[in-house]
């Protein structure tokens, strides 16, 4: 008999398989008991029968279960999604933490044999025993096992859609050794990682993915539709910081400074992000120096575009704020040092200003990029100053470039404190202590540091205190009276507050 995946019944996910319907991909995956092999539910291949499927919610539990991956859906490129049920939310949140380990986000903690689960419990404020209960409710396998599958699944698209060496794919994709995951791979899949390649080069499946990355790396991130893809972009471009990023034909392109967890070494280079709507799925072109941290980067991109979102969920949730569109996105940040600076700059003065000011402050501070492989623009040549610079400087040379001297002495508090190790703005951070120290800082209150949280650790219940842009979307008076109110409206909103914000914010700049 079919077994149940979550919320579902075999019934459903069958029904779901047999239409191929996209909003089910990465809810559950199917494994076929005939082939030994797993699916997506979008997968095109011939429809296996009822009594042959079993349903599971995550692709660790299909693995777990002795099914190997699939390889033409490919269940390494389904789409995430994000829960709103307080336990869900949970063990989501704790799988987040092991991914972002994986992929060397910095202050995440690994959850493997040598690393154990109560540095991930301690993370989200629960016991071992409990986040064990429900990490296994929520996802089907232990946190050890979706480890395991997440490392597997990344080192299997690397193999699959680039050239790189076994070597590099193994640290790359979280592997303290090569012979751990030669072991791995073999046990999971019954065949080395190197044989992958041999039976793609035969089906003739990855040579055009694998030439196309000879040059660059290109890779799909699925999402689930819709996206307003112009709404993002537009965000991003209206704060564009000349040299640093740009929005162009449509695509999004920047340069990134991305911190190997490993050893600490800086790679700086160039990326490129176009939308593919017809794939449902985001395209992302890396420059070859990202090779040994594809999975970090991909990781942010996932984050700075909100890949993971159900705007369905977060929809229904929101009502009629969201009707017509519900493909808005919550932006995130490519680096919380980046954007929390942004934010001081950005203090009582208008988007177009707060640009200018970022603009000066980076044309001042920031160092050229000497790039091994030359990007394809010529635009954008720096990377954003670092921590350790802007600690350094003094007030009088921020307030020369017209930036008020309490913020100057904000920005360089803040990177003080980011440099001596007092404030985590990393995607894995402690939101409650990121603020509490963010307002430690003269000049930084609380609305500030929930724009921060927002965009910065992707806290997706942001409500910053007295927005005027808020109140003014809302009808409601800049007074003590009109922000009760506000929070009255908002309190059905939650756990998505910060899509709300952002569908009030984009509400007034239609109407401006």
């Amino acid at each position: 008999m079919p077994a149940p995946a979550g919320r579902f019944t075999p019934a459903a996910c069958y029904q779901a398989m047999k239409a191929h319907d996209i909003r089910f991909d990465g809810r559950f995956f199917v494994g076929v008991s005939s082939t030994r092999i797993y699916c997506r539910p979008i997968c095109r291949v011939k429809l296996p029968r009822f009594e042959n499927c079993s349903f599971y919610v995550s692709a660790a539990a299909a693995e777990a279960a002795g099914y190997r991956p699939c390889l033409k859906c490919r269940p390494e490129l389904a789409p995430g999604f994000a829960a709103s049920e307080a336990s869900a939310k949970l063990a989501q949140t704790a799988a987040r933490f092991i991914e972002d380990a994986i992929a060397g986000i910095g202050g995440a903690a690994k959850c493997d044999a040598d690393h154990p689960l109560s540095a991930i419990a301690a993370r989200v404020g629960v016991s071992d025993r409990h986040l064990r209960r429900i990490f296994q409710a929520e996802f089907g396998v232990s946190p050890v096992q979706y480890a395991q599958t997440h490392r597997l699944l990344l080192a299997k698209r690397l193999l699959t859609d680039t050239a790189l060496p076994v070597a590099e794919v193994a640290f790359a994709s979280g592997f303290s050794s090569v012979r751990r995951m030669n072991a791995l791979f073999s046990e999971r899949y019954g065949f080395a990682p190197t044989r992958l390649r041999h039976i793609l080069a035969e089906a003739g499946g990855a040579s055009a993915a694998v030439a196309e990355n000879a040059r660059c790396f290109t890779f799909s991130l699925a999402y689930r539709a819709p996206l307003d893809w112009p709404a993002l972009l537009a965000f991003l471009e209206q704060r564009a910081i000349a040299g640093v990023e740009a929005v162009s034909d449509g695509r999004y392109r920047r340069i990134l400074r991305h911190v190997r967890s490993r050893d600490g070494q800086a790679i700086c280079s160039w990326l490129q992000v176009a939308d593919q709507a017809h794939r449902n799925a985001l395209q992302v072109t890396l420059s070859p120096a990202f090779a040994p941290v594809i999975a970090g980067v991909l990781s942010q991109v996932r984050r700075v575009f909100d890949v993971h979102a159900d705007p369905w969920e977060i929809g229904a949730a929101l009502g009629r704020l969201a009707q017509g569109s519900r493909g808005l996105r919550l932006p995130g940040a490519f680096d919380g040092f980046e954007l929390a600076v942004r934010a001081v700059l950005g203090q009582q003065i208008t988007v177009a200003a707060a640009r200018t000011l970022a603009t000066r402050f980076v044309a001042a501070f920031a160092e050229p990029i000497e790039f091994e492989v030359t990007p394809p623009f010529t635009d954008l040549s720096v990377a954003f100053p670092t921590a350790s610079r802007v600690a350094a400087l003094m007030p009088a040379e921020l307030i020369r470039l017209g930036i008020v001297a309490a913020r100057a002495q904000a920005l360089i508090a803040l990177a003080q404190k980011m440099v001596a190790g007092e404030l985590d703005l990393s995607p894995a951070a402690n939101l409650e202590s990121s603020c509490a120290a963010l307002q430690s800082i003269k000049g930084i209150g609380p609305w500030t540091a929930h724009y921060i949280a927002m965009r910065a650790l992707s806290w997706p219940d942001a409500w910053p205190p007295h927005d005027a842009g808020l109140l003014k979307a809302l009808g409601l008076p800049n007074t003590a009276r009109g922000w009760r109110a506000a929070e009255a409206i908002a309190e059905p909103w939650r756990p998505w507050r910060s899509y709300a914000l952002m569908h009030l914010w984009n509400s007034r700049e239609k109407t401006a």
